[in-house]
C-alpha cells in the first residue's frame, strides 16, 4: 500500500507529497555541502517506504514525517545534513509561533512580515479589531467581487470560473492589485482605486471643495494629486473683497493638515502630490517650501517643468512668469538660477522632484479632453482633473524559470490581469460622481511589474549593466504589446472606452477598451505580500534586520542570494550577520567576484544606471514610471543636477531623487560601512515593516 495522506498541524488531512520531502532534504544537503544533492530523491523514497511500513493503515502527522526524515538522515551517515534539517524545522516552528502571536491563520506560508502587514492593513476585522479572515480568504473575497463584473457584459457568464481564475492569479502571488482593491473589494466601502487627481480652482469655494474631495478620497483608501498652478500668486488682488491673495503654498497647508487628520479609515496614511508650474510667480516659495522640517509632510512636491524652461536653461536665458488668473507676464527669472535652487533643495530635503509636463502631454491619449496637469502621489500616474486609475502589478520573480523569462507565462498573466483591472472599474464604488464620470469615460488601467530586481538576480544579470537594460526593454516591450492586445480584444467584446472618438487610438485605427494599460508603480506593501522586490527598484539590502512588530526584529536575507550562497557553498550565519551590518556585499570578504558583481543594492548603483533603467521602462509605458534615484549621504549637488538633466534628455516623464539622510524620518537605516566595521560597531541595516525599496521615507511607500 502506498502512502496517500498526511495530517497537517491544524488537523486537516491532505494528499501526501514525497516531492516536498525531497525538496527539504535537497536544501539541507546543499546548505552544508554534505553529499550530492541528487541523493535527495532516493532519501525521500526511503523515508516514504518507512512511512508505509510504520503507518500502514494509519495517517501520519507532519511532525511524525519530519521525525522520520531526521532519523533516516542520521542512519545514512549524514549528521550535518540532519542538523541543518533540524535547524530548519526550528526556524519554521518559530515563524509559526510568531504568526500565532499575530493572530493570523496563514495557509499560504507567507513571510512573517507579509502576515504582519496583512494584519495591519488588509485583513477584515470585527468591531473589536480582531482579524476575521485569512490571507487566502482575502484573495477569495476580492476574486469573487471582481468576477461579478463579468455578468454585466454577458448575463450567462460563468462568474464562478472567472472567480477561480482571478483567485488563482492572486493566491499564486503572480499578480496583485493595488492596496484599495485588496482592502475594500467585497466590503461596504467598495472603493478600489489608488490614484486620483483633483482640480483646485482659483476661488475660496473651489479650494475648500478640493479639500473636502481630498478627504473623501483619503477616507476611502486613495491617494491624491493636485496642480496648484491655477491659484493666483501671493500679493495678487482679490477683486471681490479688494483683499490680497496669500498664494498657493499657504493654501497647501490646509490640505496637509486635513490629510494628517484623515487617516484613510485607520489603515494607511494619506498621501498627496503637489505640483506648481515653473512659470508660476510663486515658484521660488514652492521650491523652498520644505526648508522647515515637517512642513507639508503629507506632500511629495514636484515642479512642473516645460520645454520652454529647459530650452532657456540650455541657452542660459531668462524665462517668463505668468499670473494664472490673467495670463499676464509678471516678470522673468533666470532659468539657471531656478534650476540651481531646485537641485540644491532636492539635495537638502529630497524635494522637489520634477514633472515634465510637455513630455507627459505628448503622450496624452485623449488630448481632446484637455491637458494633464498632475499625477498621483508617487508620480507614476498622470491623470486629467477628476480622473482616477486602478493599478496592479505582475510579480516578475514568478515569471522566471530555469534562469530565463517564461515569456508565454508572462503573456498569459498579462491577459488575465488586464481583464481583472477592467472589471474593477465596473464594480468600483466612487467617492465622487465627477470621478466616476471621467474615469469611466477613459477606463484607464495601470498594469505594471514588481520583483524586477529579483528576476534579474535569478537570471544572473547585474542591475547596473547593459544586459540589465536589455532585459528591462524586453520585459517592458512585452508588457506594452500584450496589454494593448488584451485591451483591444476586450474592446471587441465590450466596446471601446466612451471617449475613444478623438483619441490617439482612433487616429491609429486601433480599438481599445482602456485609454492606457501600463503603469510602473512602486508597489510597496503588495510586494512585501508577494515576497519580492519593489517595482523596478534594485534590492535595498542583501541582508538586514526588519522591525516586524514592536519589540520583535527578524533577520531577512534576499532569498535569491541565500539560494546562490548555499549552492556555491559559502553560506553561513556569521557571514549573513556581517553582510547585514552594511546591507551590501561590497565590504564583505569571502564573496565570489561574480556574485559580488551581480548582487548589487540600490546604494551600490551609480545614479546614471537608475535613470537609464527608468527610461528603458518609460519607452514602453503609456503612463509613467515610479522610480527613486538613491544617493549616498556624501553625494554632491552636481550629482543631483546631472540626474535631473539626464532624465529629461532620456524622455522620462518625471524624476525623484533621495540622498540618504536628507530627511529626519526614514524607514530604512543603513548599518555600518567599512570604516565603522573597523571600529567594530555592532550596528545593522534596519528596515521598518512596510518598507520594500525605493525612497526610504514614510510618505514614499504610500
Amino acid at each position: 500500500m502506498s502512502m496517500e495522506m498526511i495530517r497537517k498541524r491544524d488537523g486537516a488531512v491532505v494528499p501526501f507529497e514525497a516531492a516536498k520531502i525531497a525538496a527539504a532534504i535537497r536544501k539541507a544537503l546543499a546548505a552544508v555541502g554534505e553529499g550530492d544533492p541528487s541523493l535527495a530523491d532516493s532519501l525521500a523514497g526511503e523515508v516514504t517506504a518507512r512511512l508505509e511500513q510504520r503507518y500502514a493503515g494509519d495517517i501520519p502527522t507532519v511532525e511524525e514525517v519530519q521525525d522520520l526524515v531526521e532519523e533516516t538522515l542520521i542512519e545514512r551517515g549524514l549528521p550535518r545534513t540532519a542538523k541543518s534539517y533540524i535547524l530548519y524545522r526550528e526556524r519554521r516552528a518559530e515563524i509559526r509561533r510568531t504568526k500565532d502571536f499575530l493572530g493570523v491563520k496563514d495557509e499560504l506560508k507567507l513571510t512573517v512580515n507579509a502576515v504582519n502587514v496583512l494584519k495591519k492593513r488588509y485583513l477584515l476585522k470585527d468591531e473589536r479589531g480582531q482579524v476575521v479572515e485569512t490571507p487566502d480568504q482575502m484573495f477569495r473575497r476580492v476574486a469573487r467581487a471582481v468576477a461579478e463584473a463579468e455578468s454585466l457584459y454577458d448575463p450567462q457568464a460563468d462568474t464562478a470560473a472567472w472567480e477561480e481564475e482571478f483567485y488563482r492569479l492572486m493566491v499564486s502571488l503572480e499578480f496583485l492589485p493595488n492596496s484599495p482593491t485588496l482592502m475594500n473589494a467585497g466590503t461596504e466601502v467598495g472603493q478600489l482605486s489608488a490614484c486620483f487627481v483633483l482640480p483646485v480652482e482659483d476661488s475660496i469655494p473651489g479650494i475648500f471643495d478640493a479639500v473636502k474631495h481630498m478627504a473623501l478620497v483619503h477616507k476611502s483608501g486613495g491617494g491624491t494629486g493636485f496642480s496648484f498652478s491655477r491659484l493666483r500668486p501671493k500679493g495678487d488682488v482679490v477683486q471681490s473683497t479688494m483683499g490680497i491673495a496669500s498664494g498657493p503654498v499657504s493654501f497647501m497647508r490646509i490640505f496637509d493638515v486635513t490629510t494628517e487628520i484623515i487617516r484613510q479609515g485607520g489603515r494607511r496614511r494619506g498621501a498627496n502630490m503637489g505640483i506648481l508650474r515653473c512659470d508660476h510667480p510663486d515658484i521660488l516659495d514652492f521650491i523652498t517650501a520644505k526648508d522647515q522640517e515637517g512642513f507639508l509632510s503629507n506632500f511629495n512636491l514636484s515642479v512642473g517643468i516645460s520645454d520652454d524652461f529647459m530650452e532657456a536653461l540650455e541657452k542660459d536665458e531668462v524665462y517668463y512668469l505668468r499670473n494664472p488668473r490673467s495670463g499676464a507676464v509678471t516678470g522673468t527669472l533666470h532659468a539657471r538660477d531656478v534650476f540651481n535652487l531646485i537641485v540644491t533643495q532636492a539635495w537638502r530635503t529630497g524635494d522637489p522632484g520634477l514633472i515634465f509636463l510637455d513630455t507627459i502631454n505628448r503622450g496624452n491619449p485623449t488630448p481632446h479632453l484637455g491637458e494633464i496637469e498632475s499625477t498621483n502621489p508617487c508620480g507614476e500616474q498622470p491623470l486629467l482633473p477628476w480622473e482616477s486609475c486602478n493599478l496592479g502589478s505582475i510579480n516578475l520573480k514568478a515569471m522566471v524559470s530555469g534562469g530565463k523569462l517564461d515569456r508565454e507565462k508572462f503573456r498569459r498573466v498579462i491577459r488575465t490581469a488586464v481583464r481583472f483591472l477592467d472589471d474593477v472599474i465596473d464594480i468600483n464604488r466612487w467617492p465622487l460622481p465627477e470621478t466616476e464620470q471621467v474615469t469611466k469615460g477613459n477606463r484607464k488601467i495601470g498594469l505594471g511589474v514588481m520583483g524586477f530586481a529579483d528576476a534579474l538576480l535569478m537570471m544572473g544579470i547585474p542591475y547596473n549593466s547593459e544586459e540589465g537594460l536589455q532585459a528591462a526593454k524586453e520585459i517592458a516591450s512585452l508588457l506594452e504589446e500584450e496589454s494593448h492586445f488584451a485591451s483591444s480584444q476586450l474592446a471587441s467584446d465590450r466596446g471601446n472606452f466612451p471617449n475613444y472618438a478623438g483619441s490617439v487610438w482612433e487616429k491609429r485605427g486601433i480599438p481599445m477598451r482602456n485609454a492606457t494599460t501600463v503603469t510602473i508603480a512602486p508597489t510597496g506593501t503588495i510586494s512585501i505580500i508577494a515576497g519580492c522586490s519593489s517595482g523596478i527598484e534594485p534590492i535595498f539590502a542583501i541582508a538586514f534586520v526588519r522591525n516586524v512588530i514592536e519589540g520583535t526584529q527578524l533577520m531577512e536575507i534576499n532569498p535569491v542570494f541565500e539560494s546562490a550562497a548555499r549552492e556555491r557553498g559559502f553560506y553561513g550565519n556569521d557571514l549573513m550577520m556581517d553582510i547585514a551590518r552594511s546591507g551590501t556585499l561590497q565590504y564583505v570578504e569571502g564573496i565570489p567576484e561574480d556574485i559580488r558583481k551581480t548582487f548589487v543594492t540600490a546604494f551600490d548603483i551609480a545614479p546614471q544606471w537608475h535613470v537609464r533603467m527608468q527610461a528603458a521602462f518609460q519607452d514602453h509605458c503609456d503612463n509613467a514610471v515610479s522610480k527613486t534615484v538613491n544617493f549616498s549621504s556624501d553625494a554632491s549637488i552636481d550629482d543631483i543636477e546631472e540626474t535631473y538633466l539626464m532624465a529629461y534628455r532620456l524622455g522620462c516623464k518625471g524624476i525623484t531623487v533621495y540622498r540618504y539622510g536628507s530627511k529626519r524620518d526614514q524607514v530604512l537605516y543603513l548599518g555600518s560601512d567599512s570604516m565603522m566595521r573597523l571600529l567594530e560597531r555592532p550596528e545593522y541595516t534596519i528596515a521598518e515593516s512596510e518598507y520594500a525599496g525605493g525612497c526610504p521615507t514614510p510618505l514614499c511607500f504610500f
